[in-house]
């Protein structure tokens, strides 16, 4: 009897997540596959591995949000999932293999001095990250088992019908599966972007929508003008450093610390303000001092049990975020306690075990932890860390920028002083309440309301502005560049408005006195998730066609359908959902956009990461099509 035709599996999306797909199917062929073979079709345009967030055709000014001990692609013992663990280096373990010469990789040669320099506490570049991805696909290629074979496209799928699916270059593959690994859902301009646009059409002004920094052209922006920036996280600093240093400005290291910019005069003048009017966090630069952390402690698997069995729908802010916010006051507390013990009036076992019977905001939590913890400065406080401009109001621009510099200055301070570890508690306690998400959104039993603007919305900016900072040296040039006069902060509750009369775009703040008109107006941020608005052809296609849907979510209560955005998927399987609901048997999305919600960032090690899990469930439902159980 002949074999059997391969199997083939389309996978859409050859960066991380694809790749990482790939390294699954690869680890589970041995129980799986049953003999049979497999064809893996890579579709990309961009190069597998790196895929375009972290291709290396991008600026060398560029960096990563994370240390490289804190980078990985490979699976480790925490991870609870069914198949196997197949270890490997992180970024810094990979660079220091490739420095001894105990491991083979091709280095760019640009990269190959930062690479010998690299330790625990720099920022690589997306570059060196870049490097260290193709080499991670090239060791995932030379480990597939026999029956598995790799066909890589540099092409975009373009339309999927049926079994059939068509590339940008003119490729047509028959496909008996496809998965889609999607990362940030570039999308077309929302209802106020396109009025904003209009507007600069009209009035022959700029107007930058949200979009990825690295993809947008702003040579249009020209020197010394005035440019409004709305948006304050890591889109912003991307787009500081194009605008200054990458247009031939430089940075001097001053004897006494700090930095000094020397503008080269092709600068604009850029006033940057946001929500919060503040940027994000600077990250840590140390590491734990006291005991190891019990997490999750207060909003694990149980926790979330215990919220899905609450009669009627939940609030996030009322039901849950309190949970959450025990699960940061306890990895905060933790650490404290236990490497701060002169800090305290408690013996952390003591403290514990009240805690543990107290709701956070409670009069009872707040009395014991004025009791135990006697200087201010050492509580936690959840609400002054997520707004710490509300209310204040300032005399003149001048004073806010005083303001603002003494408060970057002093997030730099306690973000390099070991004194401040419990911060570095917090940090880790929410990295593990945002691996739990999943778990609480496969419940359902959220508000629909709530779920998309207090959990999508609000707590995930606030994961982000607390937890995905950047690199502490780039608020240093932040503030050398405000020094420089070629950035200024524009406040708090930033609000834009297209003055007709002037025919400028208008700039105002709760913080921020007065007002700041400007001929130029830029949206530092990526868009959120839309398959409405989807800029990608194929998602289009797919939806209009019914075969992809945009999740909605159903208020438990009232049945009230809200969109969400995302890619509608089934959680537990990730199969894809059609128009009507159903699940498609052989189509399947991963990726931050989809129901799921898993996050963008990369894997830290050791920390059961859900992208991992995601991965893994995913690749074995997948092989469970290409040899089906007897």
């Amino acid at each position: 009897m002949a074999d059997p035709a391969p199997f083939t599996l389309a996978v859409v999306g050859a960066g991380p997540r694809g790749v990482g797909v790939l390294e699954r199917l690869g680890a589970n062929a041995a129980e799986l596959l049953g003999g049979r073979r497999l064809d893996v079709h890579l579709i990309d345009p961009f190069p597998p591995g790196p895929g375009r967030v972290w291709r290396y055709d991008q600026s060398p000014l560029l960096r990563m949000n994370s240390m490289p001990e804190d980078v990985t692609m490979f699976t480790d013992d925490s991870v609870k999932m069914a198949g196997p663990i197949l270890p490997g280096p992180s970024l810094l373990e990979w660079a220091k293999k490739v420095r001894d010469g105990s491991l083979e990789a091709e280095v760019p040669p640009d990269v190959v001095t930062e690479l010998t320099a690299l330790d625990a506490f720099h920022f690589p570049t997306r570059r060196l990250q870049s490097a260290y991805l193709t080499w991670v696909y090239r060791k995932i290629l030379g480990d597939l088992p026999e029956g598995i074979t790799v066909v890589e496209h540099a092409a975009r799928a373009v339309d999927v019908d049926g079994s059939l699916v068509r590339l940008s270059d003119g490729t047509e593959l028959t496909a008996d599966a496809v998965v889609f690994t999607v990362g940030h859902l570039d999308a077309e301009p929302d209802e106020w972007e396109r009025e904003l646009a209009s507007f600069a059409g009209r009035h022959g002004l700029a107007y930058y929508p949200a979009g990825y920094t690295a993809d947008v052209d702003y040579s249009g922006v020209e020197p010394g003008e005035t440019v409004l920036v709305r948006g304050f996280g890591l889109a912003f600093v991307d787009l500081m450093l194009l605008l200054t240093e990458g247009r031939g400005g430089r940075f001097e290291e001053l004897d006494g610390g700090g930095l000094r910019y020397h503008p080269s005069g092709h600068e604009p003048v850029l006033h940057v303000g946001s929500r919060r009017g503040v940027p994000y966090h600077a990250k840590i630069g140390y590491r734990l001092c006291g005991k190891p952390l019990r997490l999750p402690r207060f909003f694990d698997a149980y926790a979330i049990d215990e919220l899905a069995g609450t009669p009627g729908a939940l609030d996030f802010r009322a039901d849950v975020w309190p949970r959450i916010a025990k699960e940061l006051a306890w990895g905060y507390y933790s650490e404290l306690f236990t490497g701060h013990p002169d800090r305290v009036r408690l013996d952390f076992a003591v403290f514990a075990d009240a805690f543990a019977d107290l709701a956070w905001g409670s009069p009872g939590m707040r009395d014991l932890v004025e009791r135990a913890v006697p200087a201010e400065e050492d509580r936690l406080d959840l609400d002054a860390l997520d707004r710490p401009m509300a209310g204040r109001e300032f005399g003149t621009p001048e004073e806010f920028g005083k303001e603002l510099r003494e408060y970057i200055e002093g997030d730099l301070a306690r973000r390099a002083d070991q004194t401040f570890s419990a911060d570095l508690g917090a940090f880790m306690a929410l990295l593990s309440v945002y691996g739990q998400m999943p778990a609480l959104v496969q419940k359902r039993r959220l508000n629909a309301a709530s779920q998309v603007s207090d959990m999508d919305g609000w707590f995930h900016g606030f994961f982000s502005y607390y937890a995905s900072g950047p690199p502490p040296r780039r608020l240093e040039e932040l503030l050398a560049l405000h020094e420089a006069g070629v950035v200024s902060f524009a406040g708090a509750e930033m609000r834009v408005t297209a003055d007709a009369a002037r025919g400028v775009f208008v700039a105002s703040g709760a913080s921020y006195p007065g007002e700041i008109a400007a001929r130029t107006l830029i949206e530092a941020r990526l868009p959120g998730p839309s398959v409405t608005r989807a800029a990608d052809g194929l998602l289009r296609q797919l939806r209009d066609t019914g075969q992809l849907a945009e999740e909605t979510v159903a208020d438990p209560e009232t049945g009230v359908l809200l969109p969400s955005g995302r890619i509608h998927t089934r959680v537990s399987d990730s199969r894809l959902l059609d128009g009507t609901g159903t699940p498609h048997t052989h189509r399947f999305a991963v990726g931050p956009h989809t129901s799921a919600r898993s996050a963008a960032a990369f894997t830290r090690p050791r920390t059961n990461a859900s992208s991992f899990r995601q991965n893994d469930a995913v690749a074995r439902e997948i092989l469970a099509l290409v040899s089906p159980p007897s």
